[in-house]
């Protein structure tokens, strides 16, 4: 109670219900308009006088600190969205950002898994993450992405948000201005608000990012040029070169989501935008789309100075990746067991992905020669609708209007073919959707 008390107090304050030099009622007064005993009031005073939110006047009695109360504390922004819910036993999942892990099971991966568990715990960990995993991962984006990094110039996170998060902890302040896609990736938004960024949406069309409509004063902006998400686009090249050329103008920086980059089905991967400029932009990588967010790492390549700043701040905050899936990732990649893995599941998104385009066949389709999603082009009552009437029939299916900032700019459904969904329950599924939408 005496808690709550002070989280009541300690709010009424921040946010100016009770002004600077405001006089406390006293302990015995206010516990009994409040109905329980002076020992949780005292309590409570007590605590806030140590926090230096009151201060005693002698034979006066208790008043609110000048100053501390000087300006209202920000609320925090509530989303009208709600969160995503886990998909029921025998629904159809086709939402996006989900990676089918059915082949996961094999002798490679265990004997991965064996071994590393097996390895000696480690009394102190470089915040830069186990060299030996570090250099399977340069030669790894070497070979599938076109990024050359060096071992000084990567970091292994827990992933790509978990980078994101570790790059915005070091290089922005709070009210620094910083681009994200519109519509684009949620949880990237929530990392970068969490850190006090002014969020600027950046309008995104069926190429991805629109750099002529990004403003001068951004520190920052988050892209996902391989595949946007979620509307699918493919940056092109004179955009990338634009964008570049924006960033060095403006001395900003340019954080490169590459969630699932090495998947592309009409022609091979397009190398990161990280290869053009390493100055300038932040690469970040996951596991969580080629193996399984269970995984739990990813990696930030960039210039090494860079990169070392980030260390330091990551170390100053305690983040740590663990060790036993570090070790786990580097024997999968020394051994060439990631390589034919991700060629396997090339070969099984594709056929995936065709399923679901017949199936969907008559519906306008984008973003589907890339990534392991897609979007149905349709109006938004008739996306809410098809939701609604899906879900009736064991179909869990998303809308584009829950990845938009603000305003809703483009309508559809996305739908993801990465799920734990069969192929036939795939086809079902998005037959369901086509005979709903059409």
């Amino acid at each position: 109670m005496s808690a709550q008390l002070v989280a009541q107090l300690r709010s009424a304050m921040g946010e100016g219900r009770l002004a600077a030099g405001e006089r406390l009622p006293s302990s015995r007064a206010l516990a009994g308009l409040l109905g329980v005993s002076r020992t949780v009031v005292t309590e409570a005073y007590e605590q806030l006088y140590a926090e230096g939110w009151l201060e005693g006047r002698h034979g006066s009695g208790t008043y609110v600190t000048e100053g501390v109360a000087a300006a209202p504390m920000p609320r925090p922004r509530l989303t009208t969205k709600p969160a995503r819910r886990a998909a029921a036993p025998g629904e159809i999942d086709l939402r996006p950002g989900l990676a089918w892990v059915g082949a996961l099971d094999t002798p490679a991966w265990r004997r991965a898994w064996r071994l590393a568990a097996g390895m000696p715990p480690q009394q102190r960990q470089d915040p830069h993450g186990l060299l030996g995993l570090r250099q399977a991962l340069v030669d790894y984006i070497r070979r599938s992405r076109g990024v050359v990094c060096p071992v000084d110039g990567l970091l292994v996170t827990r992933g790509a948000t978990n980078g994101l998060d570790l790059l915005a902890a070091t290089v922005l302040r709070p009210g620094d201005r910083v681009g994200v896609e519109e519509p684009g990736y949620g949880r990237a938004r929530a990392v970068l608000r969490g850190r006090g960024a002014e969020l600027v949406p950046c309008p995104v069309d069926e190429h991805g990012l629109v750099v002529d409509a990004l403003p001068d004063d951004l520190r920052l902006v988050y892209t996902t040029p391989s595949h946007q998400f979620p509307m699918g686009g493919v940056l092109p090249v004179p955009r990338r070169q634009a964008l570049l050329a924006w960033a060095r103008r403006n001395g900003a920086l340019i954080a490169e989501d590459d969630y699932d980059g090495e998947f592309r089905y009409d022609v091979a991967p397009l190398p990161a935008l990280y290869g053009l400029d390493p100055d300038v932009v932040v690469y970040l990588g996951t596991t969580a789309k080629i193996l399984t967010a269970d995984m739990g790492v990813g990696w930030l390549g960039g210039r090494p100075d860079l990169v070392a700043e980030v260390a330091l701040r990551r170390e100053e905050l305690n983040d740590r990746t663990a060790v036993v899936p570090q070790d786990a990732l580097r024997l999968l990649l020394e051994r060439g067991d990631l390589d034919r893995y991700v060629r396997r599941m090339r070969g099984e998104y594709a056929r995936r992905r065709e399923v679901v385009v017949q199936a969907l066949d008559g519906l306008p389709l984008r973003g589907d020669t890339a990534g392991l999603h897609l979007v149905v082009d349709v109006p938004e009552a008739v996306a809410a609708r098809v939701v609604d009437e899906a879900a009736r029939r064991g179909v869990v299916v998303e809308t584009l209007d829950r990845h938009h900032m603000g305003p809703v700019r483009a309508s559809g459904l996305v739908i993801g073919y990465g799920s734990a969904a069969t192929p036939a329950e795939l086809r079902k599924g998005c037959e369901i959707v086509r005979t709903l939408a059409g």
